[in-house]
């Protein structure tokens, strides 16, 4: 009977021993993963306030010149679609600019005409109808946004008039207009030709 106690003892002896190896590999385990916690958190350091506030400066500028080039963007759109309109408006207004210069003779003929017949009774009836056609022709010109320039006796201007010569008078004020030699015209605020005419000196 005793000697059956001997490898109860010996059996108690290495569950003890098992028992302080199990223990100290769980302390073991707890300073690693607590060393681990530690470096994880020396790791996560926070930014300064001056490191704040510099990042803050810098996005509000991104911000500011962000809003800065939407504003440019925004108006030369603006002017794209102004001076979109402004060419399809002027297409508009000066499309006929071809055929009413090529009329600007017929005018001319017409009035050179009607100067040759004055005086002579026996054309007298073809002038008048002359007279209604060059009268005709004018009022469908006007109606087109085209007037007349007949500067006779007005003060000289070169965005309208264009001088042929210069004769010294009394009739009319130096600079201003003494003779027509052919008028001029202008559709809307465009010349289409220049009045040429004779400047007093």
């Amino acid at each position: 009977m005793g000697e059956k106690q001997e490898p109860i003892a010996e059996n108690s002896t290495q569950a003890e021993q098992k028992d302080n190896k199990w223990q100290s590999f769980q302390q073991e385990q707890h300073v690693t993963e607590d060393s681990e916690v530690e470096k994880s958190a020396g790791s996560l350091e926070h930014p300064s306030y001056e490191e704040l506030e510099e990042k803050l400066t810098l996005e509000e500028q991104k911000a500011q010149d962000n809003w800065d080039k939407f504003l440019r963007a925004q108006a030369e759109l603006d002017n794209m679609r102004r001076r979109a309109e402004k060419d399809l408006s002027n297409a508009y207004k000066y499309a006929q600019d071809k055929l009413l210069n090529a009329l600007l003779p017929v005018v001319d003929s017409l009035e050179k005409a009607i100067e040759a017949s004055q005086g002579n009774e026996a054309n007298k009836f073809i002038a008048e109808g002359v007279e209604l056609t060059l009268k005709l022709l004018l009022d469908t010109l006007e109606k087109q946004g085209v007037k007349q320039l007949n500067p006779k006796g007005e003060v000289f201007d070169p965005n309208f008039h264009e001088a042929i010569s210069m004769q010294e008078t009394q009739e009319v004020d130096s600079g201003c207009v003494l003779n027509v030699i052919q008028k001029g015209y202008k559709l809307h605020d465009r010349v289409l030709r220049p009045a040429l005419v004779v400047v007093a000196k």
